[in-house]
């Protein structure tokens, strides 16, 4: 008996600890983009990133990618052409703010996707909840005006779009009659596939900054680590551990675990960017990692027979939504 009680635990652990990691390259993400990305370099990297991922999700998932339905490509496509956006302005936001703020103000996801889950069910937040969006919201004010009060900075603004487009996407893939049935790999490689044909389109546009090839070809160590990082370990490997991990503990403890990337994303920012945040960023911070993880919690008004969405990982999901969106790190 005692070997079983202590076994249980280990093995709990052992599931955990790749979990737990995906969320800390996630939160490392923002300063990796920050490192290796400029305003005029925003679309090649992007299409380096993901370009370098698809042969090997395509290879992976060829059977089921061959097996998916007309209808079925055509809605992951549309769920692509959402994602490239996503993408986009966090990719933008970044090069725009700091990593810190990028990482703990896209965190608002958390708490816009569960306020509109409750407005298309028709069901009332719970005060409980609106407190908790109440707190974030304030954390994310506070966070950027971290020299003053003054305007938020460009690049806030486009990472507060961005986690509204992170919304939208997720209430689509819970709700796209076209998706549901299809496997989290095939999705999530047309999706990606898709956003690298927007990237790519966008790239041969005049004024749209350096082609991939350019970009590459000025790439140095630090460049191609941060992009080897991006790809491999925030998109290649932050995916096959969300599948494994989904099939081996609790839906509710891989959300929990992966609701931990704001924190980390601070403190990446901070110890190994060397970002400096003044008392009313700080405040912020600490407003906005404390509102989202209240309003992970506050789930007792989620309607009955639906599941609550967790925007991130996917892990949660409405009846009859894919297994998992695909990773955005």
């Amino acid at each position: 008996m005692t070997t079983l009680t202590v076994a249980a635990p280990r093995r709990a652990w052992l599931t955990d600890l790749p979990v737990l990691l995906v969320a800390v390259v996630w939160g490392a993400s923002y300063l990796a983009a920050k490192g290796i990305t400029t305003q005029t370099t925003v679309l090649a990297v992007l299409v380096l990133r993901f370009g370098a991922v698809l042969p090997a999700l395509a290879v992976a998932g060829w059977g089921a990618l061959r097996g998916l339905r007309a209808a079925q490509w055509r809605g992951a496509g549309l769920l692509g052409l959402i994602l490239s956006g996503i993408f986009l302005l966090e990719t933008y936001g970044v090069v725009h703010t700091s990593a810190t703020n990028a990482g703990l103000i896209i965190s608002l996801t958390m708490i816009f996707t569960p306020l509109a889950e409750a407005a298309v069910a028709r069901i009332r937040p719970s005060r409980t909840f609106l407190a908790a969006a109440a707190v974030s919201v304030a954390g994310v004010v506070l966070l950027t005006q971290n020299g003053g009060f003054t305007a938020p900075s460009a690049g806030d603004l486009l990472m507060l779009l961005a986690a509204l487009a992170r919304t939208v996407h997720v209430l689509a893939m819970a709700r796209m009659k076209s998706v549901r049935g299809a496997d989290a790999l095939p999705l999530t490689t047309v999706q990606l596939g898709s956003s690298v044909v927007v990237f790519a389109l966008l790239c041969v546009m005049p004024g749209t900054g350096a082609a991939p090839w350019d970009a590459a070809a000025d790439f140095g160590a630090r460049e191609w680590a941060g992009l080897v990082f991006l790809s491999v370990f925030c998109t290649l490997f932050a995916f096959f551990v969300q599948m494994w991990a989904v099939h081996r503990t609790s839906p509710s403890r891989v959300s929990l675990l992966l609701g931990t990337e704001p924190l980390w994303a601070a403190t990446a920012g901070i110890v190994i960017g060397g970002e400096r945040l003044g008392l009313l960023g700080l405040s912020g911070a600490v407003f906005v990692l404390a509102g989202t993880a209240w309003g992970r919690r506050a789930t007792a008004w989620t309607p009955p027979g639906r599941t609550a969405i967790t925007p991130r990982s996917g892990a949660e999901r409405s009846p009859g939504a894919p297994e998992a969106p695909p990773p955005i790190g």
